[in-house]
């Protein structure tokens, strides 16, 4: 039974690897008679797998979808990312957080010991994504050896890629100039967090003696790792509100560090689909009022002029004298 268990398993996992199979190359494949995969076939479609066969010279099988989920087979990488997919779902607050934790439960209990364990090293948070945020590649055994250091209070020591364009003291943002050769770091890891489609350590440099933020798909970690340390309290105490606020332009708390409030002369109805986390107020006769922020009274001023019509501010005198350096840099690219 043990040997036709196992037959079937990595039937199934040939079936799962391509769309078609020769019948003749599944039993060449698993080294059995065209008659076993036959019977080995028919014992999946028991199971609950949907398999069609065709006949003739070229005949084959094909493993479609089905009515029902019958029982699935992942590889360790497979299994380790659909746990980590499970765990960010279960902490994204878009309704499907019971679910997502007792699927997770489900997976935990049915995986070896070794892919346990692994599992059991992730630590993290996620932050609410905004529409357009990317997600560049991090390998599983980064994220694996950055969380453990973050669970078990380690130093740990990465090489890092940065670029010459870095905000606050962090190595978040984007930048389209050309990656600086890897640089070694020391960091005490204080939080792994998903942010906007893309991961991120929370941690205190110890070559710089503050806190910074760091990409994970820039980081390559070194082993061993460094020894224990006394963990520091986080500014503001909470990572997640941490990173959103840093995500901001803010030091500590999670809001814009420039807001201000206009009169846009376009209906309510045709500004709020595009207003983002701003407030807007209907006044009548096809105006409203749109309180909205920015990391920079520039950056507000640009933004406030994607709605394509006249603008009256109400405060503050920054947001006004923005718009006056905005007009001025617009007027001198259109004489050049």
């Amino acid at each position: 039974m043990t040997g036709t268990t196992s037959r079937l398993l990595d039937l199934l996992s040939l079936l799962q690897a391509r769309r078609d199979w020769p019948g003749s190359l599944l039993a060449e494949r698993l080294g059995i008679s065209g008659r076993t995969v036959r019977r080995d076939v028919d014992r999946l479609r028991a199971m609950g797998y949907n398999i069609n066969a065709s006949m003739g010279p070229d005949g084959g099988y094909r493993l479609e979808a089905g009515n029902e989920l019958p029982p699935l087979l992942f590889d360790d990488e497979q299994a380790i990312a659909l746990a980590i997919s499970l765990h960010a779902a279960a902490i994204t607050g878009v309704g499907i957080e019971e679910a997502a934790t007792r699927a997770l439960t489900t997976v935990r209990q049915v995986l070896p010991q070794r892919l346990r364990h692994r599992l059991d090293t992730m630590e993290f948070t996620t932050v609410a994504s905004r529409p357009g945020g990317g997600s560049p590649p991090v390998s599983p055994e980064v994220l694996i050896a950055v969380s453990t250091a973050v669970r078990t209070a380690h130093v740990l020591r990465f090489d890092y890629v940065t670029h010459s364009f870095d905000t606050h003291g962090s190595d978040y943002r984007s930048s389209d100039t050309a990656p600086e050769p890897p640089s070694p770091r020391l960091v005490e890891p204080h939080h792994l967090v998903m942010s906007h489609g893309s991961w991120y350590l929370v941690g205190w440099d110890l070559d710089h003696d503050q806190w910074r933020i760091f990409r994970a798909d820039r980081m390559t970690p070194r082993t061993p790792s460094g020894p224990r340390f006394v963990r520091r309290e986080i500014p503001g105490g909470d990572p997640e509100q941490y990173v959103a606020a840093r995500f901001k332009g803010s030091e500590l708390l999670d809001r814009w560090p420039c807001i201000g409030k206009v009169v846009l002369h376009r209906p309510a109805g045709h500004v709020l689909p595009f207003a983002g986390d701003g407030i807007v107020e209907d006044l009548g006769t096809g105006r409203c009022t749109l309180e909205l922020g920015s990391w920079s009274w520039v950056a507000l001023a640009a933004s406030l002029n994607l709605f394509d019509t006249d603008i009256d501010v109400l405060y503050p005198q920054q947001l006004t004298d923005a718009f006056a350096q905005l007009a001025a840099r617009n007027s001198a690219t259109a004489h050049r």
